[in-house]
């Protein structure tokens, strides 16, 4: 049995950082950790409380640190372990929690362990088919060792060997995961867990977590992994968090993690819940995703069943054990901003995101609306095959104007991704100096859900309409309007209502007899407004807008406390 969730968990606002494009602090055109802390006041200043770190660890960097050669020392580019734990001691005193990514299943094929077995058959620390011919999907030895060994992914990255889930005599490569290397890995893998947290760092999150134990129907044996780690996290480091990149939050939950992420893969719709919301289909493309018209799309063309019928699906599963997140995007997919979703769209996607009862991750740029930039050049891997080109969602952080975007002093041909070419493109400086800016419309949101445990993961939700608009009721008095279409868009409610809106614009409560609103006002003037961010509502007193039917403009969205608990089902 798992132990207790961490309480802070619960209530955290998670930011994705990309290293080597968030910020460069010795000016060679990659970002490093140094970079991270000059700019920790503006997470701070966000609301954001605990920074994911994609690997910073040593890495000939073939697939942008996912091949680990070292997972003891931070490579050079983003600085030495000194300059974590300076970064982990400056976050804390932000109030900010650090998470590193945890990448076991593979190594680099510069690993001093592979490095070591590829001249030793008796080494079983990879799956290694000792054959004259390695057989299909192995990749042919390097050294003096014949036959050849399973990689994870890309060539580069040799699979550590934690066991398969059934013999196959015909495969005599296959060992049991109680074998004495599937053990040893294992091991492996706390000790490095344990030398970080030994560091300061809050938790982590793992890379491809479903993929540990090999042949493994229903991830039995993979479960019995992540369970036996989690039972030693819990009682060496109960305040530390496990978050997996599974995909499936309704298994991976009860496998042993605290939280997972809906993602653009994994479970049985190949993420079909997440791409559901988010995917325009201008990014990046795979062949067996098909057509998908998403939710917060322009011109109202998708529908938010797939994802409200998985979250659900998840939630029931979960129980109280764990969470689902729901990022912006990632490092692997597009950005909010994508093609043809623009600005004007994103205020509503992330009131969506801030107030559903997920753990809400934010990619960083995307609290800017930094989009996703097409046809950039393969960098570290970026492009895994034609059409899957996942550098646009990897460019420099856009912090102020110039030529390097306040990322970095190199020049423009030694930065790391060059940065979006466009003049009008958002910067965190522009933004800041402007109160209507999605990054205050993003902040504002933050803090309104810090403020209100209603809104918050462990809140309940009533869909009252699931269309366009999107209207849902957060505990019994928070009514949540989002319209991410273009066209106007309203819907009836069963019994009038009256409430303040506390944030938000472009949404409207109305009398359903004349369709004239009842009493104030929009929430504000436009989809970037904010209403009443202290909880004052338009109108004055007896003047609150009210009504039984919800008026929302194209892009609206509104936060509104109900001045009377709306009643059971």
């Amino acid at each position: 049995m798992d132990g207790p969730v961490p309480g802070w968990l619960a209530d955290t606002v998670l930011y994705q950082l990309y290293p080597q494009s968030f910020a460069d602090g010795n000016g060679d055109g990659i970002g490093d950790l140094a970079g991270i802390v000059d700019h920790l006041d503006h997470l701070a200043w966000l609301g954001v409380d605990t920074v994911w770190i994609t690997p910073c660890f040593v890495s000939p960097f073939r697939d942008a640190g996912y091949d680990v050669a070292d997972h003891f020392t931070i490579a050079p580019r983003y600085g030495g372990n000194d300059d974590l734990a300076a970064l982990v001691d400056a976050a804390r005193g932000h109030g900010i929690r650090v998470l590193l990514d945890l990448v076991v299943g593979h190594t680099s094929d510069r690993h001093p362990w592979f490095r070591a077995a590829i001249d030793d058959p008796d080494d079983h620390r990879y799956i290694w088919a000792d054959r004259s011919e390695p057989p299909p999907g192995f990749v042919a030895s390097p050294g003096t060792r014949p036959g050849g060994y399973l990689p994870n992914f890309f060539d580069f990255q040799p699979k550590l060997n934690f066991g398969y889930g059934r013999a196959n005599p015909a495969e005599p490569w296959r060992q049991p995961v109680d074998a004495p290397a599937p053990r040893a890995n294992r091991a492996a893998v706390r000790e490095i867990m344990d030398f970080w947290l030994g560091r300061g760092v809050a938790g982590f999150r793992v890379d491809m977590a479903s993929w540990m134990v090999r042949d493994d129907p229903e991830w039995v044996e993979t479960a019995r992994l992540w369970q036996e780690i989690r039972g030693w996290l819990d009682a060496t480091h109960p305040d530390a968090v496990l978050m997996s990149e599974w995909g499936d939050p309704r298994i991976a939950v009860p496998a042993g993690f605290h939280a997972d992420f809906f993602l653009h893969v994994g479970g049985d719709g190949n993420g079909r819940p997440l791409r559901s919301l988010w995917d325009t289909g201008d990014g990046v493309r795979r062949d067996d995703w098909g057509r998908l018209d998403c939710y917060f799309d322009p011109d109202g063309r998708g529908s938010p069943a797939a994802f409200l019928a998985a979250w659900r699906e998840a939630v029931d599963a979960i129980g109280d054990a764990g969470f689902v997140a729901l990022p912006t995007a990632n490092h692997d997919f597009d950005r909010l901003c994508c093609g043809r979703r623009t600005a004007e769209q994103l205020p509503a996607a992330f009131c969506f995101l801030l107030t559903w009862p997920t753990l809400p991750a934010i990619y960083y740029g995307d609290e800017i609306g930094m989009r996703y930039l097409p046809d950039l050049p393969d960098v570290e891997g970026s492009v895994t095959v034609p059409g899957y080109n996942r550098a646009g969602s990897r460019t420099p952080m856009q912090w102020s104007g110039g030529p390097g975007a306040g990322f970095s002093t190199a020049p423009p041909n030694r930065l790391y991704l060059p940065p979006d070419p466009d003049p009008r493109r958002p910067t965190v400086a522009a933004q800041r100096a402007d109160p209507g800016s999605l990054l205050h419309v993003v902040r504002r949101l933050i803090e309104l859900r810090r403020h209100t445990p209603q809104l918050g993961a462990r809140g309940s939700v009533r869909v009252l309409h699931a269309g366009y608009p999107l209207v849902y009721l957060r505990g019994d008095r928070f009514l949540v309007v989002v319209n991410p279409r273009r066209a106007p868009a309203r819907i009836g409610l069963p019994r009038p209502v009256r409430g303040t809106p506390v944030l938000g614009g472009g949404v409207r409560l109305a009398d359903g007899g004349t369709g004239a609103p009842a009493g104030g006002r929009p929430a504000s003037s436009g989809p970037g407004g904010d209403a009443a961010p202290n909880g004052g509502g338009p109108g004055g007193a007896g003047g609150r807008p009210g009504g039984d039917r919800v008026l929302a403009d194209g892009f609206g969205y509104a936060v509104l406390l109900l001045d009377e608990p709306y009643p059971p089902a």
